[in-house]
């Protein structure tokens, strides 16, 4: 038995990482300069000097200003050159032509971070974008900068106010970011009234450097941020602000409001999928994905922020359970939660005969539970008791109005007890105003949220549903592709489009559409091409009805003009008159140069078959969304879709069918079989996988996929590609790190076992599961510093953040063995490489399992590790090794690291790239 050692940061586990943070300087610098400081009454300067100055917090401060010897009474310098001390944080308020010289003033002498409130800057044109892209070439890699055109940021806890905001804001345990400084000020006056308190209040203004990413993940890592609320205007860099909220909604609720809603849809598209996806549409569907709640107004942005400061239990169902004393407001409670996509809970048979013992006879017998008018404290009591064990309810709402026998007071001492005892968040309404004002104030200070108004409360409740439906669909394990084994034919599908680049096509037709598809394993219709009239009646023939004929002409320059003809023909002289026509018409239109056909299709029309679309658009923010739903000749019409991001797993699949309306039809009803729902998210995830692959396509749809209880088929395609005098460099980029398939390659033991070593993948959870039980309790303590338990390494939270990783942030290794006979896979080690936030520098750890030690494993994994390191441009990467753990010494000295002794516990590994 090895000796137990405290624990110590573990960065596969470690949710903190606090003493890692690059931006700490800006939080809680030990010096400040303000250049641009002065005695001018009501200037920037002075009101930025004097906030400091009134607000403690710890520090030196050195007013720079060339024109002064002093300022508000301390000691000023011509420039940051002139202070003696190194300088953490430089806060600039000078016109913005000069900014750039401060700023490389600034690096010369080191500080560490800026934050410009300077304006005019990219909003006034291109002037002031040229005046960025100077700033940002200067401080790249040495300096981070928040702003520019901005308010400033306070730290309450730690009594820094570098803004020109006329009060500080209270401490507290809500991080409050915005793009807009006026909105800023709004919601500090709103904050003294509803004595709200801040973690950090930073006013971020045009993004320069600093973005949302970078702040979420610094919140992320601070242990005194417990919620994130975000007023943002524009996304800014799209990949890194899902990335990082990915991560940390996981932990703590990220709480948005979006202008913009109301913003025209996406321009006119040669796709149905283009008219159908439009840009604020896609940002919901990119929120959905990072576990991001989306709300409307100001007062849902801080109600929400409340309600998980109070009621950090997340809902498991969207099932609530309302208690009232009165039937109008359990009315309209009900009415705002199923409108909202809520659900009442239905009361099991047991709640039932339980609350028919103790209330009136004439009680709702249902949820809303009314318990009539004249229900007393004991009644709610009673009531409260049974319906908080109800299975079937995942969340309780207790309404009150004031009547004769009501005791608003008395009530709230009684129900105060719930709000721990429940295991489900509980919302409050007291209505009445001033009569129930002290029932409501000793049910807030008892964390239950309170509102005058019900329907404000099952609003509440159905957006912490939506959270927690969301952040379930991001880390609930998927299946692994049914086509894994034998993937798509890439090299084919980049052949067609190549092909047709070359002949200088962005569209290409529809047997090469349908062929594309193919290739990656969606089943499509038997389609081809008759360039005779004689092939077209042969063709048809063989086929057997019924077939579709489609009539085109094709130019020598390969520019496809359909001529819009589409027939279902059963018979020969349907097909010659077809073909007739086409070649009559188009010619007469287009001139006898083009080529002329008919595309046969067989086409097989089954009853009780339902048409559906998936298609998929390039987002100017987002890169490639994907799109599905009802599909057909109406498609525009009943615009019944779901939209989301790519690469999709089967569980994100699943949640795009579940949120259309059609899904209804598709489990089943009125006698009809279900689709198989199962090969459809199979579908929906290789379609996925085209579109990321294949970044030479624009927009891509299927339209209809014919979906019945035996088969799924593509009828019809569309395919068009990036205009022809696009550059590879310039293709849009997922907005979702993919699967990085260039990590994939075979190996071998050294006793000549073959394994593939591969990224590690959200579907390899069972896996992992399997390999932590091949562990002995050495290699445990060995990899984790303690002897973590077999129950507490295998946990679905914990391992959710071990397999379904952000590749940009994070690359594990895995060597996956395929066992010949029994054809089962088995993890044999693990080596993981996480990067540090804001700084180009990772750590790595590495375990193996015990039958597969001393076998040349964990040399070929580190050698990965650092491969990889290099390709993403890392600088460094570190490791903290136990002392007595040789065996990884060894290997890490062997691949190239630098071992040093850190105490008598720890040896520092580091390897510079």
């Amino acid at each position: 038995m090895v000796k137990p050692l405290k624990p110590t940061t573990d960065p596969a586990y470690d949710i903190l990482r606090s003493e890692r943070q690059p931006l700490h300087s800006f939080f809680a610098p030990d010096t400040v300069a303000v250049i641009g400081a002065t005695d001018k009454e009501g200037s920037v300067g002075r009101t930025l000097l004097w906030n400091l100055m009134s607000n403690p917090f710890g520090g030196t401060i050195f007013p720079v200003n060339p024109k002064r010897h002093s300022v508000l009474g301390i000691p000023a310098y011509s420039s940051i050159k002139d202070i003696p001390d190194p300088v953490d944080l430089a806060i600039i308020a000078i016109p913005a032509p000069f900014v750039p010289g401060v700023v490389q003033e600034c690096v010369e002498v080191g500080v560490k971070s800026a934050i410009i409130i300077s304006a005019g800057f990219k909003e006034i044109g291109p002037k002031g974008v040229e005046l960025e892209q100077q700033i940002l070439e200067t401080a790249r890699g040495k300096m981070r900068i928040i702003g520019p055109n901005c308010l400033g940021l306070m730290s309450p806890r730690s009594g820094l106010n570098a803004t020109f905001a006329s009060t500080m804001a209270r401490p507290g345990n809500l991080a409050f970011i915005s793009q807009s400084g006026a909105l800023c000020t709004a919601v500090l006056d709103w904050s003294f009234w509803e004595n709200v308190g801040f973690s950090a209040f930073i006013s971020i203004g045009s993004m320069m450097d600093v973005n949302w990413g970078d702040l979420i993940y610094y919140l992320g890592d601070d242990p005194h941020t417990h919620s994130i609320v975000i007023y943002m205007e524009s996304i800014g860099d799209a990949r890194s602000f899902l990335s990082a909220a990915r991560e940390v909604a996981l932990t703590k609720p990220i709480i948005v409001i979006k202008t913009g809603r109301t913003e025209a849809a996406a321009k006119a598209s040669a796709s149905h999928t283009g008219s159908l996806a439009g840009s604020d549409d896609v940002l919901d569907a990119a929120f959905r994905r990072c576990g991001v709640v989306r709300v409307n107004t100001i007062s849902e942005l801080f109600d929400m922020a409340e309600v998980w400061a109070k009621q950090p239990r997340r809902p498991k169902g969207p099932r609530l359970t309302i208690i009232t004393n009165a039937g109008g407001p359990g009315v309209l409670a009900t009415d705002a939660l199923i409108s909202a996509g809520g659900a009442l809970a239905e009361l099991s048979e047991d709640t039932v005969t339980a609350l028919n013992e103790i209330l009136p006879p004439h009680w709702s017998h249902g949820n809303p539970i009314d318990i009539l008018g004249d229900a007393d404290p004991d009644r709610y009591t009673k009531a409260l008791d049974i319906a908080v064990e109800d299975p079937n309810s995942d969340g309780l709402l207790v309404i009150l109005t004031p009547q004769a026998m009501t005791d608003p007071t008395q009530i709230a001492e009684q129900l105060k007890p719930y709000a721990q005892k429940a295991g489900k968040p509980v919302f409050a309404s007291w209505m009445g105003g001033s009569e129930t004002k002290t029932g409501e104030t000793l049910l807030n200070r008892a964390s239950i949220p309170t509102y005058p108004y019900p329907d404000d409360a099952a609003r509440l409740f159905n957006l912490m549903w939506q959270y927690s439906y969301n952040l379930s669909g991001i880390y609930e394990t998927p299946i692994l592709p049914s086509s894994e084994e034998t993937g798509p034919d890439r090299a084919l599908a980049q052949q067609m489009i190549e092909t047709a680049r070359k002949a200088g096509r962005t569209i290409l037709t529809e047997l090469e559409s349908k062929q594309l598809l193919a290739a990656y394993n969606i089943p499509i219709v038997h389609t081809g091409v008759a360039k005779t009239e004689e092939n077209a009646v042969n063709w048809a023939n063989s086929l057997g009805y019924p077939v579709v004929l489609k009539l085109f002409s094709e130019t020598i320059t390969h520019k496809t003009d359909v001529g819009g003809v589409q027939l279902n023909l059963t018979d020969e002289e349907a097909v010659r008159w077809a073909y007739n026509r086409i070649q009559s018409t188009v010619t007469e239109k287009v001139g006898a140069e083009h080529f002329l056909g008919v595309t046969v299709q067989q086409m097989v029309h089954q009853d009780g078959a339902y048409e559906l679309i998936i298609g998929s658009i390039v987002d100017p923010q987002f890169g490639p969304v994907l799109v599905f739903g009802s599909g057909g000749q109406l498609v525009e019409v009943f615009k019944d879709r779901a939209i989301a991001l790519p690469p999709l797993n089967t569980t994100l699949a699943r949640r795009m069918i579940e949120q259309t309306q059609i899904y209804k039809a598709l489990k089943g009803v009125r006698g009809r079989q279900a689709v198989d729902l199962a090969e459809l998210e199979q579908i929906m995830v290789r379609f996925s996988q085209l579109v990321i692959e294949q970044r030479w396509i624009k927009e891509i749809d299927i339209n209809p996929l014919q979906a019945s209880s035996d088969r799924l088929i593509a009828l019809d395609a569309r395919i068009i590609l990036q205009d022809l005098d696009v550059e590879e460099n310039q293709l849009p980029k997922t907005a979702v790190c993919p699967y990085p398939r260039q990590y994939v390659t075979p190996w071998q033991l050294n006793d000549g076992t073959p394994v593939k070593i591969r990224p590690i993948r959200p579907e390899d959870e069972p896996l992992i599961v399997q390999f932590h039980q091949t562990l002995s309790e050495e290699s445990v303590y060995l990899r984790y510093f303690s002897l973590m338990k077999l129950s507490r390494r295998i946990a679905h939270e914990r391992l959710t953040r071990i397999c379904f990783i952000d590749y940009d942030r994070e690359m594990a290794l895995v060597a996956d063995y395929k066992d010949p006979e029994t054809k089962k896979h088995q993890i044999l080690g693990v080596a993981r490489l996480s990067k540090m936030h804001g700084i180009n520098e990772a750590e790595f750890a590495m375990l193996i399992s015990d039958p597969y030690q001393r076998r040349g494993l964990g040399t070929e994994l580190l050698q990965r590790i650092i491969q990889v390191g290099r390709q993403e441009k890392l600088t460094r990467i570190t490791a903290d090794i136990l002392a007595e753990n040789v065996p990884m010494q060894k290997v890490a000295e062997k691949v190239g690291f630098h071992l040093e002794r850190a105490g008598n516990d720890l040896v520092k590994a580091e390897i510079r790239l």
